[in-house]
C-alpha cells in the first residue's frame, strides 16, 4: 500500500553499538548508513539527495515514520549527529521543533475551550464518515467560494509533510504533525493555545469526545500508542495498542459512550524490501479502550490466525504468514444496531486470507466479527514486489496481488430510505454494501487502479451522490493522473466526470496531477486537492471548476515558522463557520515537500 512504500526511503542496517556521549555524525553514518545509501539497496537516496534535506527532517524520519524501525537502534544524540552530517550542516545546528517556534506565536490570553457552535470533528467530520458539512455549519455558500482568499498560514516546524486532518470544535482547531507535535490553535487567528509532544509522529486526526471528566482530545501516533489529553493539553493516559515494531495508528479514533475505538496499521509492507528481514508478522486490528483510563476492553484482529513460519528465501531468511490486513482509517459506528464497519488492507505475505481487501462488520460491544465482504481475493503484496533487484525481491509473494487494499474509511449513508455502506478501493472501484448482510448492492468502476491508483484517502457523500477523486500518481504522467466524478447513490451510475487538470507541473520534481487526498463537500460545492499543490472547488451539480488556488509556494506565517506548500495528500479540507482549513506538503515518496496549514475565508476576512 502506498503509505508503506515510505518505509524504504531511508534504511539503516546493523543494530547500534554504544557510542560516546558526543557522537560523531560521520562515524554513525559510516557504521550504520553507508551500506545502504552508498550501496545497492533499492530506492535509497544518495548522499547528494540527503544534503537537500534539513537535519530536522532526517531526525523526524529516524524517530517517527519512514526510518522509525532503523532509528530505534540510535539514541537521540546519535540521530541528531547523523542528521547534521548527512545534510551537511554544522554540529549543533539541529533545533528541536518547539525551539523553532517563537514565543510570539502563542496566544496572549486564550479563552477557555468552547464547545458551542459548528464543528468538524475527526478525519471525516461526523459520525457517519461522510465528509459532508451542512450549510449552517459550513457558513460558506457556493456563490462565495470564488472569493476565498488566504486568511492566515501556520508553519509546522521541522517537517516536510503535512500531518493530520484539522479538527475544529468550538473556538479551537486541533492538528497533529509528522514529528509528534499536536497543536491546539485559536480557530480565528491561528495563534497557539497549547502544544503536546507525542512519542512519535501524528497522522491520526485529533478527536474531541466525552463530557465532564471524560472530555478529552483523543488520537494515535506512529508508534501505535493512543492518547487522551485534557482540554488544556495535559496527558490523561497513553496506551500502546500493538507491540509490533512497525505498528502505527494512522486513522482517527471513533468515540462513543465512554469508549474509544482505535484502528491499527503498519509500515511492515515497506520493511519487507530489506532482504535480511523475516517477512511478515504484523496483523491489523481494532481495539476498544475505556475512555476514562485507556484500558483495553477488547481487541479484534483482522486476520484470525497468528503468523507462522512458512518458506525460506534462497539465502535462508525465514518467511512468515499470514500477515497484513492493516486498518488505515477510522471506523464508522451504527450505534442503534450495535455495529462497527471497518475497511481492511492487503496481505503482506502468503498465504492470502479471506479478510484482506475487505469491508468488515463487528459488534460494537464485543468486537465479534459479524460478516466480511472481500473485494479482491488473493492480494498478498509488499514493496519488494516492485524492486527488480533479486535480493530485495526475495520477500515478494510467489503470486503477488495488485495492492488493491482499502485506505478510505467506510461511509454509512441512507438514500431513498435504504441504508448503504459505501467503500472506495485502490482498484478504482466504489462499492455499495448492504450493512445488514454484507452483500453488494452495486459497484462502479470509477477509474484505474494501482499502487498509488484508484480511490485513496476518502470521498464525500451528500444525500444523493458520492464525490470520488482518483490518484494514479505512479501509474500515469502529469495531466493524465487524477480527476473526480460524482456517482448516484441510488444505482451507482456516474452523474458527471471531470478529467484531471492540464499539466500544471511544468517539469517540477515530485509533481503530479493525481488527486489522492480526501474530498470534502458542502451543499452545492466539492473540494479536492492534488499532488500538484492545487486545491480546487467543483460545482456539485456539474463538476465545473469554479475555484483553483496553487499552494505550492512560500507563505508568511502567523507563528513565525518558515513554511511553504507542496503536494497535497491524505487529509482534505475542513470547512467550519466560513473558514476553509487545509494542509499542504507531502515530501514522502519523492513528492513535493511542504509544511503549512492554510486558512481561507471570503475575501480573507
Amino acid at each position: 500500500m502506498r503509505c508503506t512504500i515510505t518505509a524504504v526511503v531511508f534504511v539503516l542496517t546493523i543494530p547500534a553499538l554504544a557510542l560516546a556521549q558526543a557522537p560523531s555524525g560521520e562515524q554513525v553514518y559510516r557504521q550504520h548508513c553507508a551500506g545502504c545509501h552508498e550501496g545497492k539497496m533499492p530506492r535509497m537516496p544518495s548522499r547528494d539527495a540527503l544534503r537537500t534535506l534539513t537535519p530536522e527532517h532526517v531526525e523526524t524520519a529516524l524517530s517517527s515514520f519512514t526510518m522509525r524501525r532503523q532509528g530505534a537502534a540510535l539514541n537521540l544524540a546519535e540521530r541528531r549527529a547523523v542528521a547534521e552530517f548527512v545534510t551537511g550542516r554544522p554540529t549543533g545546528s539541529y533545533r528541536a521543533p518547539l525551539e523553532i517556534i517563537p514565543k510570539s506565536a502563542y496566544c496572549t490570553n486564550p479563552a477557555p475551550a468552547s464547545d458551542s457552535g459548528a464543528s468538524w470533528n475527526g478525519f471525516n467530520g461526523n459520525a457517519l464518515n461522510t465528509r459532508f458539512q451542512p450549510a449552517a455549519a459550513a457558513g460558506l455558500s457556493p456563490t462565495a467560494v470564488p472569493r476565498l482568499k488566504l486568511k492566515w498560514a501556520f508553519g509546522f516546524p521541522g517537517v516536510s509533510a503535512s500531518g493530520s486532518q484539522v479538527t475544529v470544535v468550538g473556538n479551537r482547531a486541533y492538528v497533529g504533525s509528522r514529528n509528534g507535535l499536536v497543536y491546539a490553535l485559536d480557530a480565528t487567528s491561528g495563534c497557539i493555545v497549547w502544544t503536546f509532544e507525542a512519542d512519535a509522529g501524528v497522522r491520526s486526526t485529533p478527536v474531541v469526545g466525552g463530557t465532564g471528566a471524560l472530555r478529552a482530545v483523543y488520537f494515535g501516533d506512529a508508534n501505535a500508542s493512543a492518547y487522551a489529553l485534557d482540554m488544556n493539553g495535559r496527558l490523561k493516559w497513553k496506551t500502546k495498542i500493538d507491540t509490533h515494531a512497525d505498528a502505527m495508528i494512522t486513522g482517527a479514533v471513533a468515540f462513543n459512550a465512554g469508549r474509544v475505538y482505535v484502528p491499527a496499521a503498519s509500515l511492515e509492507e515497506g520493511t519487507a524490501a530489506i532482504p535480511s528481514y523475516e517477512c511478515c508478522t504484523f496483523r491489523g486490528s481494532v481495539s476498544a479502550l475505556d475512555a476514562a483510563t485507556g484500558k483495553v476492553i477488547w481487541k479484534t484482529y483482522t486476520i484470525a490466525d497468528a503468523p507462522q513460519k512458512t518458506t525460506k528465501t534462497a539465502t535462508g531468511v525465514q518467511h512468515w504468514g499470514p500477515s497484513g490486513g492493516g486498518v488505515w482509517s477510522t471506523p464508522v459506528l451504527d450505534v442503534e444496531r450495535n455495529r462497527m464497519f471497518i475497511s481492511v488492507g492487503d496481505n503482506y505475505s502468503a498465504p492470502a486470507t479471506p479478510t484482506s481487501d475487505a469491508i468488515m462488520a463487528l459488534a460494537i460491544d464485543t468486537g465479534k466479527i459479524l460478516w466480511t465482504r472481500q473485494a479482491t481475493p488473493g492480494d498478498a503484496w509488499n514493496v519488494a514486489c516492485i524492486e527488480p533487484d533479486a535480493g530485495s525481491h526475495a520477500h515478494c509473494p510467489g503470486t503477488p496481488g495488485p495492492d488493491y487494499d482499502f485506505a478510505s474509511a467506510p461511509v454509512l449513508a441512507t438514500v431513498n430510505g435504504r441504508r448503504l455502506i459505501l467503500a472506495g478501493q485502490k482498484s478504482g472501484m466504489l462499492y455499495a454494501i448492504n450493512p445488514d448482510t454484507g452483500e453488494f448492492a452495486w459497484k462502479t468502476q470509477v477509474g484505474d487502479g494501482g499502487i498509488l491508483g484508484g480511490i485513496e484517502w476518502g470521498f464525500a457523500v451528500d444525500g444523493q451522490r458520492a464525490y470520488v477523486s482518483l490518484s494514479s500518481a505512479l501509474e500515469k504522467k502529469a495531466g493524465e493522473a487524477g480527476g473526480i466524478a460524482a456517482i448516484n447513490l441510488a444505482d451507482g451510475t456516474i452523474k458527471w466526470r471531470t478529467p484531471p487538470s492540464a499539466d500544471t507541473c511544468g517539469g517540477r520534481t515530485g509533481c503530479s496531477t493525481g488527486q489522492p487526498a480526501a474530498v470534502t463537500a458542502i451543499p452545492g460545492m466539492v473540494f479536492s486537492a492534488s499532488l500538484d499543490g492545487h486545491l480546487r472547488g467543483y460545482e456539485a451539480e456539474t463538476g465545473q471548476v469554479v475555484f483553483d488556488t496553487d499552494t505550492a509556494k512560500e507563505f508568511p506565517t502567523v507563528n513565525g515558522v518558515k513554511a511553504s506548500g507542496g503536494s497535497m495528500n491524505g487529509p482534505g479540507s475542513t470547512i467550519v463557520n466560513g473558514t476553509l482549513f487545509v494542509s499542504s506538503g507531502y515530501g514522502s515518496l519523492g513528492f513535493m515537500p511542504g509544511n503549512v496549514l492554510l486558512a481561507f475565508s471570503v475575501d480573507g476576512k
